[in-house]
């Protein structure tokens, strides 16, 4: 043991992480706009994935932490008028709704993209030799207004999310790069495209940037105040930084008293957050997202709570070993069960395919489960409520309220 270094229980752990993910709080009766921003000012992004089978991906959150906020709140926030947004899009941990305050935070990546020195395979040549290309896009929409990739004639025919036209290409590298953003999202969930200057507030660009070393322990401050307590690496992914740049910022938070060295039972070196706190017990019940900050980095969930998760959309059926899209179930400080659920909008349910309960699950899992799954039920306006699909695995019981068969 290095001497200095604060020994923490795995139970003082899972509560500092619960806490600082803001679990163990009472819901809101009537969550409010107010009670929204101050969830993602907690958690400082929320993940977005194109995947619908239940709810939009950066929905969840805010509903695990809240129950039943309205989603056109985050919808004004994130695409409304001007004047009411509080969020951009842009590579965070994944692409993700930020708050704006972290523009400038970002802007180092921005200028990495600008430069070519990041971004997905043929994307970055649009930094080099494909670069009048791209600027020739960006003067479309300054003289035509905001467009998807759907709105130019060398795009249209393609197919899915992932037949990413030279046009296609170039707008992500324009948006990778800073110099546009997203206007809005179509009914498809498709990306319209403006120039940042017409999305942005002006206080927001106006905003000084900041050096690249002070960009880098700002996000990492972050990380471990929305961690409450954490590894090097869960540090590092949070907002995806250099490692370099990560073992840095530690050390002068570290040096300057915002990090404090704890060690945990089998754990590699971690830092806790000097405005973590550690509650005595923690009162929660909630299902989580897969893309759900709690949960996202998977070895950081095996690590505290013991539990081994891997989203299974990609594997074959015939081997899924829980299910398509699978919700780990949060019950006060334990990870108890997974849930595979569907919304079923045509018919107004939520459905449960399968439910598998952890070994050391306690008791009342079943009951608790039960009452989160009709709270979803009614978020999502699923008027028939919650039912079981014929066959699942370990599925609700049959005949006990709104778990009805």
């Amino acid at each position: 043991m290095t001497k200095g270094v604060e020994t923490i229980s795995l139970t003082q752990a899972r509560r500092m992480a619960l806490a600082a993910q803001g679990f163990g709080v009472r819901r809101p009766e009537a969550p409010s706009p107010v009670h929204l921003e101050r969830t993602i000012d907690r958690l400082h992004l929320h993940q977005i994935d194109s995947v619908n089978v239940l709810s939009r991906a950066h929905y969840l959150p805010a509903f695990s932490r809240l129950g039943g906020y309205e989603r056109t709140d985050l919808d004004r926030m994130a695409w409304g008028p001007r004047g009411h947004r509080r969020l951009f899009e842009y590579w965070a941990h994944e692409a993700s709704l930020i708050p704006f305050d972290l523009h400038p935070l970002l802007r180092w990546r921005m200028a990495q993209a600008d430069r070519g020195e990041t971004g997905w395979g043929r994307m970055k040549l649009y930094a080099g030799e494909r670069r009048p290309g791209a600027m020739a896009i960006l003067d479309r929409i300054r003289a035509d207004g905001p467009m998807a990739a759907s709105d130019f004639e060398a795009h249209k025919g393609r197919p899915g999310w992932w037949e990413w036209s030279d046009t296609k290409r170039a707008l992500e590298w324009l948006f990778w790069a800073g110099h546009i953003t997203t206007a809005e999202r179509r009914g498809s969930f498709e990306r319209v495209y403006d120039l940042v200057e017409r999305v942005l507030p002006e206080a927001v660009l106006a905003a000084p940037t900041p050096t690249d070393v002070d960009a880098h322990r700002g996000l990492i401050e972050r990380a471990a105040r929305a961690h409450g307590v954490a590894t090097e690496a869960e540090l590092r992914d949070y907002f995806r930084q250099p490692l370099e740049a990560t073992r840095r910022a530690i050390t002068e938070l570290t040096e300057a008293g915002v990090l404090i060295p704890v060690s945990t039972p089998g754990s590699r070196r971690a830092w806790a957050h000097r405005d973590a706190r550690t509650p005595r017990k923690i009162e929660a019940s909630a299902l989580l997202a897969p893309f759900d900050p709690l949960i996202w980095h998977r070895d950081r969930a095996e690590r505290l709570f013991g539990f081994r998760y891997r989203i299974e959309i990609y594997v074959p059926a015939e081997k899924r070993m829980h299910g398509y899209y699978v919700l780990p179930f949060l019950l006060d400080n334990g990870l108890v069960a997974r849930v595979d659920l569907k919304a079923d909008r045509q018919q107004g349910r939520l459905i449960v395919r399968s439910v598998h309960l952890e070994e050391e699950a306690p008791s009342h899992t079943r009951d608790a489960l039960e009452a989160e799954l009709a709270r979803m039920a009614a978020w999502l306006g699923l008027e028939a409520g919650v039912m079981s699909e014929p066959g699942s695995r370990g599925a609700p019981r049959p005949g006990s309220g709104p778990m009805e068969a």
